[in-house]
């Protein structure tokens, strides 16, 4: 396993409940039974607060780690347009991450293909709520 992911997933900060949330979607992984739930806060289409939980792999759990400390205050739709990227970076679309994305090169990366579903699992739960606004 890698360490930097294991690093990246033990930064819990936002691994909390939002008991005020605006937006919500909760998704299951069926070849691996990871589950995750989002909870947002979107003010002027912006994300104000994030919260995950769940009970997932580390990968999956690195991914919505991520997620919730670096997407706070972006536009959704520039949320959108990312949750696009990650879910077809897998199916062939490898060209670089841009520059504001670069975040997410430990986790979008060839090495974890075979990781690929619990990657994109919060991607997906979080595209869910996105593509509603």
């Amino acid at each position: 396993m890698n360490l930097e992911i294991l690093k990246i997933a033990s930064n819990t900060k936002n691994f909390k409940d939002i008991k005020k949330y605006t937006h919500y979607s909760k998704s299951k992984n069926p070849l691996c039974g990871d589950e995750i739930q989002i909870k947002l806060v979107i003010n002027n289409q912006k994300i104000t607060d994030f919260g995950y939980q769940g009970k997932s792999c580390i990968y999956c759990q690195a991914t919505a780690s991520i997620l919730s400390n670096k997407l706070v205050n972006l536009k959704t739709t520039k949320i959108r347009d990312l949750c696009e990227y990650a879910n077809t970076y897998f199916s062939g679309n490898k060209n670089n991450l841009k520059k504001e994305w670069r975040f997410l090169d430990k986790l979008l990366s060839q090495k974890n293909a075979a990781r690929k579903e619990c990657i994109l699992l919060p991607f997906n739960t979080l595209e869910k709520i996105v593509s509603k606004i």
